[in-house]
């Protein structure tokens, strides 16, 4: 950014300046450029003006001049003149001709009634000011789009001048153009040079800004409450973007309200500075041009000469003295930094530390390099591993060139730093960079420095073994797991975007072993769950954290027991979490467990068995699950068996409570074992046979088991396998007074009705016995996804199959990540529906689903995986849905993407177009279509349409942009305009042999007719190409000529309507040479030569001559002078009795001439006076032998790293160097390096082995004699 202290260069040597004039009567403006044939624009209030009888608008050569006839009132206003990018403002001061003196008072006091309505009073005795400065204070959203334009810079309106009292509030406004500006442009305010602003906002100050979508512009305010006086004085407003700077210069007064009878001392503390004719002319006017400084504020006159200041208030006419201009910020760079404060309180400066670093950031011209035709880049990248060349371009082939890194020199070490010389390059090669090469690095050249940084980038980390959801209950510990593509790699972990460190909450530990990552929380609790991520630069995974309380389900409680003596009892029972531990109590007690009654806990199982039971053991038993308020309980009855006397023919009996007409039956779950005691009684003792009958057919299948003295069991069936008490999975223990049916594992084949039948000779007695057994539910087939959304999705499945002879009670839901192994699950509650809404999932991610099915026995096992799924969302609407053209038959429309895409991606975009009143939505195109825009052909013409636009994904149609209103199908005429560029707006200079591409964009519906015109004539040469477009005419030529050059116009035309430019090309090339070189006189040690300007300008103004002389004897040629602008010189200090030939160049912007024009005969500078003879001296013989002045040292190095052996000789001529080891030569042996540099001899010896010890012997020699001096080198290992 350029400094505002530095004054920019003008396009205009004479400016207009205000001037007084009459109403009725005439004013001349006369403005003069550096440059003939410049465009000059005049503006009016911020408008151009425009040729007519009024305004007579006349340019000859460099001179121009704006007429302006009858002037009225209304013509008191500012003006401008523009060339290029200077702009000059100047005022018309118009005056009533019969009581111009009496007019002012009554105007400024018209003019301040008016501003005290906006709080900007105006000054007594002013001039009023001009319109654009009573809309400063215009809030802003009564700026109206027809504000005046400025064409130069960035500003559409700036901030104008403005007056207001103390205590009154004013607001500046600054407007920027935003519609060819792809983001935000950047505003400061400054007051004075250097004051910023922007950290001075406060109560007094306040600044604001706001973009008017309607008008596309940037609105800037700067606020100023409660003024004060110290407020006074110039301001600025800096505005820039990324390859544009502008700026605009206002005064701010701040006026007092005077008593009746006091002194008004406000003009005191104006910027005021001389302007032609004597006349006060406001600093605003000035500084706006950029080309004067504002005056400085000056006190101290106020206080040293106030009786004299008190008579000059009382004047008509206020005369000042201008004081002198002084450059703050040259006295500043040049003094040194012990004097800033004094120099700040000589000046009035206050804000030191911000006029500081404003200095420091201004920018010093860099000095042109001796040693270096091309330095090093200001920074470079690599990635870790890779390597890098730095490269210089040297002067002198031979300069000795020092590498530095962070300050230290770099040594040659192995393979890591490589030095190579190619020419006039210097290149250094750094292999296999890692990090502690990031590094600042010089290379040195004698006193100069080229500087540069290398900034090594590590390959992005990725994550390779995601992390997986998991679902705990309080108190359980948590591991989060991950796997990245790098060891020793930083991460970071975050909880719903909020980063986890080891100082926030004790409870996280971070782990790391190798490449894998852990997170870690011992004891969970509910405020842990949410959704947990790591994160690397080069990915991030997601999981989530279910944290639930502690639910305990008893899926088989203890059931009651009624058992005879010296029988077992078991109690066992089932509970969900196989990790929780739990009690027994009898009665009430804790039960403790010995020889005859233990207690086991297997997995989710928990038993208390009994053996041998007696009486005592009857009680009621219960088991309480640890850390759980439920417990579960059973009674134990104890059967006491009574012997009374039994006849000796007694027929058998069965005694059993289900002896009635209808069936008893036994529910068994599905792996215990079940126990039937069945008593008999009878005498003889009867024998008894089991039968399972079939429900299809009569036959059963029989145990036949008789009861003999032995207590042994037969087969009563040919078809059965007998059972005995050690055998068989179903089996019959017989007793003296009872048999006991047995079954291990029941399984399902095992249900149905069994029948025990008694005989003895007395009698017979049957029972039917119906066995159930029961079992957890089938697997429910894979549930079914139906309705996916951005986070959730809905799932549904049917009942199983088969429900283990129990109702199912409900259904437990798990999901998992497609690439994991970890279920989770969903509800803790049974569902009772046959579907479930699943939420919280993360979108873009692929999952399955399985369900179980729950009875009171247990969960069944799981269900096949659903079909994996992803859940997505339809993008959200296009964005900024316009019309981009409309024709008689075609529309254009523009979008852009929506803002929410998501992990569905997009497929395109579907348009549509309905008529107005209508419902029926038409396709614009078929399918879908992947741009932002469309252009829609074949409409009728006159049809009022509605327009809509829909984005498409996996997921669905997005909802519709739609046009607000409808649009009407017509052509839409527009006025054909030319938008010249700026840099067409000046001779355009190219040399012979370039290209030329001049693209010149322009505006008009229907499309409009574009002709070239050259000298006015049409341009039709076969070696131009013109190419034109809707919006845009190109002219190209491949290789300019001399004959290209001119004047072209360019005109757009749309019917009776046309716009016209013109462009001056310039096609330059080197001059010739100089004509007519001749030697005009002699004398003495000078030559005066004379020549004429060459015939061919190379169609370029001729900017000087070269001269050179030459020797006659060496011919080399010197130059005399250069750029030298005469056509005659004279050339001095040549040596007597030499002959010299002279030579003249001619130079234009474009360079030297080809060719010189030389003088043919050489010219003789003869010697005067006698002849000297200079006296004989006898040489003197400077050789001398070799003579060693500091010796070699005895060195002890260890292995492996570089040594070196260094002494100093003198000796003329200069000796030839031989070294030797253990008397060997090591010329020609390339482990060893030797260098000589002013007198210092020095052998370096490269990584040295033990091998590498003896006796080194470094030998001079040269004419007058030889030395020879030695040492020793002890190579040691390393330890």
């Amino acid at each position: 950014m350029p400094e505002p202290s530095k004054k920019a260069v003008s396009a205009f040597t004479k400016k207009p300046k205000t001037t007084e004039a009459t109403t009725g009567g005439s004013a001349i403006f006369e403005a003069e450029t550096e440059k003939a044939g410049i465009k000059v624009k005049w503006q009016r209030a911020g408008a151009e003006i425009t040729e007519s009888k009024k305004y007579i608008i006349k340019s000859e050569g460099n001179k121009h001049s704006l007429t302006i006839n009858n002037i009225e009132k209304d013509d008191d206003v500012t003006y401008a003149v523009i060339a290029g990018s200077s702009k000059v403002k100047f005022e018309l001061k118009v005056k009533e001709p019969e009581k111009s003196e009496a007019v002012l008072p009554t105007e400024a006091s018209s003019a301040s009634a008016v501003l005290d309505a906006e709080s900007a009073p105006a000054v007594t005795g002013s001039p009023p000011p001009p319109t654009d400065s009573i809309q400063k204070s215009v809030p802003t959203s009564e700026i109206q789009p027809e504000l005046p334009l400025d064409p130069i810079g960035l500003f559409v309106t700036r901030p104008q001048d403005g007056e207001v009292s103390v205590g009154g509030n004013i607001t500046f406004t600054a407007i920027v153009a935003g519609a060819s500006l792809l983001k935000k442009p950047s505003v400061k305010w400054f007051k004075g040079k250097w004051m910023d602003l922007g950290n001075k906002v406060g109560t007094h100050l306040q600044l604001h800004d706001h973009y008017d979508r309607n008008n596309k512009v940037y609105v800037f305010e700067m606020q100023i409450i409660d003024a004060k006086m110290t407020y006074a004085g110039g301001y600025r407003c800096e505005v820039s973007t990324k390859d544009k700077f502008d700026s605009c210069n206002f005064n701010l007064i701040v006026n007092e309200t005077p008593a009746a009878g006091d002194m008004d001392i406000r003009t005191t503390f104006r910027r005021v500075s001389l302007a032609g004719g004597g006349r006060r002319m406001s600093a605003a006017f000035l500084s706006a041009e950029g080309h004067e400084e504002g005056g400085e504020l000056n006190f101290s006159a106020l206080l040293k000469k106030r009786d004299s200041f008190l008579r000059s208030v009382n004047r008509t006419e206020t005369k000042t003295e201008s004081q002198p201009s002084v450059d703050v910020w040259e006295i500043l760079r040049n003094a040194p930094p012990s004097e800033y404060e004094k120099i700040a309180f000589q000046y009035g400066i206050t804000d030191l530390r911000g006029l500081l670093k404003r200095l420091k950031r201004m920018k010093k011209e860099e000095k042109k390099s001796t040693a270096f035709l091309k330095k090093l880049d200001p920074a470079y990248q690599v990635d870790k591993g890779q390597k890098i060349k730095f490269t210089v371009d040297v002067a002198n082939p031979d300069a000795d060139v020092k590498w530095l890194k962070n300050g230290q020199e770099i040594q040659v070490s192995g393979s890591k730093y490589i030095f190579e010389a190619v020419g006039n390059k210097r290149i250094l090669t750094i292999n296999h960079c890692s990090l502690a090469d990031d590094a600042a690095y010089q290379c040195v050249i004698g006193e100069e420095k080229s500087f540069t940084e290398l900034f090594v980038r590590e390959p992005p980390v990725l994550i390779i073994h995601p992390l997986e959801d998991q679902m705990v209950m309080v108190g359980e510990r948590v591991e989060f797991e991950c796997e990245v593509s790098e060891e020793g790699a930083t991460v970071k972990w975050q909880k719903d975007g909020t980063e986890l460190t080891r100082e926030a909450a004790f409870k996280y530990r971070f782990k790391k072993d190798g490449k894998k990552h852990y997170l870690i929380i011992n004891e969970s609790t509910k405020e842990d769950s949410g959704h947990y991520s790591v994160k690397t630069n080069g990915g991030e995974s997601v999981a989530e954290l279910f944290v639930q309380e502690k639910k305990l389900e008893v899926y088989q409680s203890i059931a009651d027991l009624t058992v005879k003596a010296r029988d077992q009892a078991v109690f066992k029972c089932e509970v969900s979490d196989e990790n929780v531990k739990g009690i027994w109590l009898k009665n009430g007690k804790e039960v403790i467990p010995n020889e005859r009654i233990k207690i086991s806990h297997i997995g989710r199982i928990h038993k208390l068995t009994i053996d041998d039971v007696t009486p005592e053991d009857e009680a009621d038993y219960s088991f309480i699950p640890e850390g759980f308020a439920y417990n579960v309980s059973a009674k134990l009855q104890f059967l006491e068996i009574k012997i009374d006397f039994v006849p000796r023919e007694e027929p058998p009996k069965i005694h059993l409570d289900c002896m009635g007409q209808s069936p008893d039956t036994i529910v068994v779950v599905a792996g215990n074992k079940l126990r039937l005691d069945v008593p008999i009684s009878g005498d003889p003792i009867p024998s008894v046979i089991w039968q399972k009958v079939k429900k299809n057919s009569d036959s059963v299948q029989s145990s036949d088991d008789s009861r003999n003295p032995t207590g042994t069991s037969s087969d009563l069936s040919n078809e059965n396998k007998l059972l005995s008490e050690s055998e068989g999975r179903v089996r019959v223990e017989m007793h003296e007074d009872h048999c006991v049916f047995i079954i291990e594992g029941a399984e399902k084949q095992d249900e149905g009705v069994y029948r025990v039948t008694v005989k003895n000779p007395a009698g017979e007695d049957k029972a039917d016995i119906t066995v159930k057994v029961i079992d957890v539910p089938d697997p429910p087939e894979a549930p079914k996804i139906l309705n996916i959304g951005e986070d959730y999705c809905s799932v549904e499945w049917q009942p199983p199959s088969f429900d283990g002879g129990q109702p199912v009670l409900g259904y437990i839901l798990e999901r998992k990540k497609k690439k994991s192994y970890r279920w989770m699950r969903l509800n803790f509650d049974l569902l009772k529906e046959l579907s479930y809404e699943a939420k919280r999932m993360i979108e873009g991610v692929v999952y399955e689903m399985r369900v179980y099915a729950v009875n009171s026995i247990g969960m069944s096992r799981p269900s096949l995986p659903s079909a994996p799924f992803m859940p997505i969302a339809p993008p959200s609407e296009p964005t900024h849905f316009t019309v981009e053209d409309v024709s008689d038959s075609t529309i254009t429309l523009k979008w852009r993407p929506p803002e929410r895409i998501g992990a569905g991606g997009l497929d395109g975009y579907i348009v549509e177009y309905c008529k107005e009143r209508s419902t029926d939505w038409i396709p614009a195109i078929y399918g879908l279509t992947e741009r932002t825009s469309i252009l829609i052909k074949d409409l009728v013409t006159g049809d009022k349409l509605y327009f809509r636009v829909k984005a498409i994904n996996l997921a669905g149609e997005s909802e519709p942009a739609i046009t607000k209103e409808p649009i009407t199908i017509r052509e839409i005429v527009q006025r054909p305009k030319i938008w010249l560029p700026r840099y067409l707006r000046q001779t355009l200079m190219k040399k012979v042999g370039e290209t030329i591409n001049i693209v010149i964009p322009f505006q008009g519906k229907p499309r409009p007719r574009v002709t070239w015109m050259k000298g006015g004539q049409a341009l039709e040469s076969k070696d131009v190409g013109i190419r034109n477009s809707n919006t845009d005419t190109i002219l190209f030529i491949r290789k300019a000529e001399r004959h290209h050059s001119g004047t072209y116009e360019v005109a757009v035309q749309i019917e009776n309507m046309e716009d016209k430019v013109t462009i001056t090309i310039q096609i330059a090339d080197k001059p010739g040479p100089p004509q007519n070189v001749k030697i005009v006189d002699v004398w003495g040690f000078n030559v005066a030569l004379e020549w004429t300007p060459p015939q061919d300008d190379g169609n370029a103004q001729i900017l000087g001559y070269t001269i050179q002389k030459a020797d006659k004897k060496t011919m080399e040629w010197y130059t005399v002078s250069d750029h030298y602008r005469r056509t005659n010189c004279v050339v001095s200090d040549l040596i007597m009795g030499n002959e010299y030939y002279f030579r003249v160049f001619s130079e234009n912007s474009w360079g030297l001439s080809e060719t010189a024009a030389t003088t043919k005969t050489p010219v003789y500078i003869q010697k005067t006076g006698t002849i000297y003879k200079p006296p004989s001296y006898k040489e003197y013989d400077f050789s001398e032998p070799p003579k060693f002045t500091h010796p070699l040292a005895n060195r002890s190095v260890i292995a492996g790293y570089n040594a070196t052996l260094s002494c100093a000789l003198r000796g003329i001529p200069k000796p030839k160097i031989f070294w030797y080891k253990n008397k060997v030569d090591l010329s020609g042996d390339a482990k060893y390096r030797m260098f000589s540099k002013q007198g210092v001899l020095t052998l370096e010896i490269r990584k040295p082995t033990p091998f590498d010890s003896g006796c080194y012997t470094c030998k001079a020699v040269n004419d007058s004699g030889e030395a020879e001096i030695e040492c020793r080198l002890d190579v040691r290992a390393p330890q």
